[in-house]
């Protein structure tokens, strides 16, 4: 037998340390080929760790939120075989096994289960549990065949406790889950809903969750934002939607209202070059793009990401349409390119049908501008002295005053209502 050593790799774009993010095996693991070991953090995003052999897992090289440098080992594996270990690498002090590491501020990308959850039910089967609490939007751990598993049973996957590494719910979880519940319905008695509670969590900030904290942090600190809110009558580029969709829908697919809000940013941005813009700080530059490069605030399982919709000047409806609907997949899959993560010149955020009233968007530096869409509702509206029902939607956008005075803003926001509410002059040229 030999061991096969896997170092941090070099992921490019001259970056010499990373932040290890998730483990997806533990120490005695069988891994096979191409199975995910372990997640990593850029600047940018996320990256799997693959394994390149069979074996058993030897050691691990770091805990999640620890900054590795390029070249360090990451994980060594006993293979069948002499393996790769070089004189060179002995000479490292390989680090010992670690313990299960507490769960992780970041979640999986689902289609990386491990080899965990093919041992035999009974030979790991964990006691009767109660169920627990985790916030309604908290997603635990669990590989997609158990969420499956979960979704058939009717159970909450957030009420369920995971014995896997960092916390992971697998299917002997789900069968622990149920007797309980046979159990508590047999003798009467159920967990109650009033009884004290003096469980404690801390959750790590590491992986995504950091980078996104840093962000948020420097955005606010540096920039001098100021939000601007107006509401738009969208009752007409509602019904073209709803036009186009019938009757297109089937073989161009079906439109959102991201699509028209990417056209009529395009269009006032016209007008607007100012707006159009990244601001380097610390050189005391402004660049000004003729290129619309459209950010699209994406929620995946790992925190807020924005992928790239890249010449937004010179994209139909449709075009867009499925250009924001591939990055959105990937991203939340956690397959999106580091190039697709970057390189926006303008922002757009929707937090779609939970969108709210007013919403104070944070800007993406260096990004001078960032819209926020908020969600469409029904609402008497007094036209030409006559109350009709119309829908309305507010635009909760955010500027850095620094580059962006409050009039320009004022102003670009007003023509994007006004595309919107004549749609027609959305495609007039």
């Amino acid at each position: 037998m030999g061991t096969h050593v896997i170092k941090m790799p070099d992921i490019g774009e001259g970056i010499a340390e990373v932040e290890l993010a998730q483990w997806h095996v533990k120490v005695g693991d069988l891994v096979v080929e191409d199975q995910v070991l372990a997640d990593v953090m850029t600047d940018k995003a996320m990256v799997d760790i693959p394994s390149p052999v069979h074996g058993k897992v030897l050691s691990l090289g770091g805990q999640p939120g620890e900054v590795m440098a390029v070249g360090s080992i990451l994980i060594s594996i006993e293979v069948e075989g002499a393996g790769n270990l070089k004189a060179s690498d002995q000479l490292v002090k390989e680090p010992a096994p670690i313990k299960e590491a507490a769960p992780a501020a970041v979640a999986p990308k689902v289609e990386a289960a491990p080899v965990l959850e093919s041992k035999p039910v009974a030979a790991c089967r964990p006691a009767p549990q109660a169920p627990v609490a985790r916030d309604a939007d908290e997603r635990p751990l669990a590989s997609p065949a158990v969420r499956k598993h979960a979704l058939d049973l009717g159970i909450q996957l957030r009420l369920v406790q995971g014995s896997g590494p960092a916390g992971r719910i697998l299917h002997e979880d789900l069968d622990a889950y149920l007797a309980q519940g046979t159990q508590n319905a047999r003798s009467g008695s159920a967990p109650s809903g009033y009884a004290e509670r003096h469980d404690e969590e801390q959750i790590p900030v590491i992986g995504m969750r950091r980078k996104i904290a840093q962000r948020m942090q420097e955005a606010t600190q540096r920039a001098a934002h100021f939000s601007y809110v107006e509401e738009i009558d969208v009752t007409a580029v509602e019904e073209l939607r709803a036009h186009l969709n019938e009757k297109y829908g089937a073989t161009r697919g079906k439109l959102t209202l991201l699509p028209f809000l990417v056209r009529a940013l395009v269009v006032a941005l016209r007008d607007f070059p100012q707006i159009n813009a990244r601001y380097d700080d610390e050189a005391q530059v402004i660049t000004r793009h003729g290129a619309v490069h459209v950010g699209v605030a994406t929620q995946s399982d790992v925190g807020l990401m924005v992928p790239v919709v890249r010449h937004a000047e010179a994209r139909s409806l449709w075009d867009s349409a499925a250009e924001i609907a591939r990055l959105a997949t990937a991203a939340r899959s956690g397959k999106a390119a580091r190039d697709e993560l970057s390189g926006s010149t303008i922002t757009l955020t929707s937090l779609g049908a939970l969108g709210g009233i007013v919403s104070t968007p944070v800007l993406n530096l260096p990004e001078v501008a960032i819209v926020g869409v908020n969600k469409i509702v029904e609402r008497p509206m007094v036209i030409k002295g006559q109350i009709v029902v119309r829908k309305m939607m507010n635009l909760s956008s955010s500027f850095d005053h620094r580059v962006v005075d409050g009039m320009d803003a004022a102003l670009f926001i007003q023509a994007i209502r006004g595309l919107l509410e004549q749609p027609a002059s959305l495609f007039v040229e």
